[in-house]
């Protein structure tokens, strides 16, 4: 499939993505719903990694691009984020070592998990 179709397919994805999260009863991002739509079909082989490789390598690559609008926004607000600097530093600084702590529990759990599925299928 060439980039063009394979774009069109990943676009139409976030298009339904878009229409679950207006028929929702309760506010949803709309890229959440897309990205997991998008993880079912793969995994259930409707739509396979061949059928969007081209465009996911494009995107992931210029991946920095996509960031800039959302810089650019905050440009526009950083009077905002002067006045609220401390508490900011303050959010980054005690929930990057929680989120660290919480991965390296949640991955070691994992292995652990798998370890024993291994030892038990040998058994």
């Amino acid at each position: 499939m060439n980039i063009m179709g394979e774009l069109a397919l990943i676009f139409g994805i976030c298009l339904v993505g878009e229409g679950v999260a207006a028929l929702l009863p309760v506010a949803f991002p709309a890229s959440v719903i897309s990205m997991v739509l998008l993880m079912v079909l793969l995994l259930t082989g409707v739509v396979k990694d061949r059928h969007i490789q081209t465009a996911s390598h494009f995107l992931v690559a210029n991946m920095a691009f996509f960031f800039l609008p959302s810089f650019v926004g905050l440009l526009e607000h950083i009077e905002l984020l002067k006045s609220q600097l401390v508490p900011l530093l303050l959010i980054i600084v005690l929930t990057t070592p929680v989120v660290y702590l919480i991965t390296g529990w949640t991955v070691r759990l994992l292995m652990l998990r798998h370890r024993n599925r291994k030892e038990d299928r040998h058994v």
